[in-house]
């Protein structure tokens, strides 16, 4: 795939953009079946692949440049903004408003935050796309001031762009390098937005995770729910379970299913998706702590952890509470080598790997695990 910004030394992220897309993939392929080469016998199907351009579902778009000619995209070494609207690996419904979210800005009066002088109002502009096409926009903001500016102006970006239908301003008073700050507030009547996955909708609130590409996570959803269908599990935990979405694609009549995430705000999220599912419930809470305290032990978990993996207590409480059988969904190959070697009683039987991440080093993997029969 070509890339202007590439080329010109704009924006060098996507690392891997000149390989051929087959070689890439060729590539993440044989890194993952080296770091499980301990695990013989262990059934690799095929690698979902990626589109390679227009599969990112959000932009996180640092705002630069002024107020007449905003830019959105990442700062460069001096601090100055570098435009990166036409970013080719961005879905193509939020490219295209853009444009009228530039336009709003320049309206409005929200001066980009100048990183270098500490001066300015709008810092960053989060958008996220649905399967259906409709969009959430976020307006990162240093403070309330320029709120009433911003809500004069809504109207008409909602008319510019009628495809967005949750808009909210996030308050990051302090100056440091994150994306958001704790403070959300709606400037719509619609507060999540739907992400139809198949036959379950996921709710995605404004500071719930969702995974980067749609149509890789679709298909990650289904094969996860392919394995669990084949184990039937009478009991299922999904921890770290975001929005829910292992959950709910796990859910099935007489099965009960536990969904655990540090996140109360996509706590909230799974449990509007579940919509009074019978036999799913879903908590707030530390995945590790939950299972250390818990009384039981179901028939089989779901792990879906953070790209520094479960961790030793986690691992070892896996290891040796008899759960059957366990599904690992990681985002980091190096991780997820790391915790299977804390888990020698649980056996890798399948693997998949989906290029979640087109163009750069990253990967999703899913790997199915059976309990070894004792002795052996």
């Amino acid at each position: 795939m070509q890339c202007s910004y590439f080329d010109a030394h704009a924006c060098r992220s996507c690392t891997l953009i000149e390989l051929p897309y087959a070689d890439q993939v060729r590539g993440k392929e044989e890194r993952c079946a080296e770091l499980l080469g301990d695990h013989p016998g262990l059934e690799w199907l095929p690698t979902v692949r990626s589109r390679e351009d227009g599969y990112r579902n959000k932009a996180k778009m640092v705002v630069g440049g002024t107020v007449q000619h905003p830019t959105f995209g990442i700062l460069d070494a001096g601090g100055r903004g570098v435009d990166l609207r036409e970013c080719p690996v961005v879905a193509a419904g939020v490219r295209a408003v853009l444009p009228a979210v530039a336009r709003l800005v320049t309206r409005a009066g929200l001066t980009p935050y100048d990183v270098p002088r500490r001066r300015g109002e709008l810092k960053h502009v989060l958008l996220t796309q649905s399967p259906s096409g409709q969009l959430m926009v976020r307006f990162v903001l240093r403070s309330e001031r320029a709120l009433p500016r911003l809500r004069e102006h809504l109207p008409r970006l909602l008319r510019e762009a009628p495809g967005i239908a949750v808009v909210t301003a996030n308050l990051l008073p302090e100056h440091k390098a994150v994306l958001e700050g704790e403070v959300e507030i709606a400037l719509t009547e619609r507060t999540t937005l739907p992400m139809p996955l198949g036959a379950v909708e996921l709710d995605l609130r404004p500071r719930s995770f969702f995974q980067t590409n749609t149509d890789v996570a679709t298909a990650l959803y289904a094969q996860v729910r392919e394995w669990v269908a084949e184990v039937a599990p009478a009991s299922v935990w999904d921890l770290y379970c975001g929005v829910g979405g292992f959950a709910l694609h796990c859910a099935a009549p007489g099965r009960r299913v536990v969904g655990i995430e540090v996140s109360e705000e996509a706590v909230q999220s799974a449990r509007l998706a579940a919509r009074g599912l019978p036999g799913v419930e879903f908590a707030a809470g530390d995945a590790t702590a939950f299972a250390l305290a818990a009384t039981d032990v179901p028939d089989l978990v779901v792990v879906n952890p953070p790209r520094r993996g479960t961790g030793a207590e986690l691992a070892g409480w896996l290891e040796r509470s008899g759960v059957r059988h366990v599904v690992y969904s990681s985002c980091n190959p190096e991780t997820l080598a790391a915790d299977l070697s804390a888990m020698p009683s649980l056996r890798p039987v399948r693997a998949r790997v989906l290029d979640m991440f087109p163009h750069t080093p990253h990967v999703e993997v899913a790997v199915l695990l059976e309990r070894r029969p004792p002795g052996r």
